[in-house]
């Protein structure tokens, strides 16, 4: 039973290669794994606006559910195309999973 339950949480990640990987200190960070959120991790961030893809919302709330764990700034270092992709993912967060079938069919 918890294999089930660990396949189920580890289907809910997703995995964003960067275009342009991101430079902090020595250190380059070439992917990031993004979950999704519990509504506590969204509090103070309008759904809208994260629906909207805002940048200011995802700053908020990608430290909140990115590993490695993005700070405001490294979001705002982003190239804009890789920043797109990531606010899709998270803004597909949002949608319940039967209509997110229907977009993927």
């Amino acid at each position: 039973m918890t294999t089930t339950k660990t396949a189920a949480i580890a289907s809910t990640d997703k995995i964003i290669v960067l275009d342009e990987p991101l430079k902090r200190g020595d250190n380059l960070i070439e992917q990031i794994t993004i979950r999704k959120p519990k509504a506590g991790e969204l509090r103070g961030v309008s759904l809208v606006d994260l629906g909207n893809i805002n940048v200011v919302a995802l700053q908020q709330v990608l430290p909140r559910i990115s590993t490695p764990i993005l700070t405001s700034q490294d979001v705002a270092n982003l190239d804009p195309a890789d920043l797109l992709e990531i606010g899709a993912e998270v803004a597909s967060f949002l949608v319940k999973k039967a209509d997110r079938m229907v977009f993927q069919k």
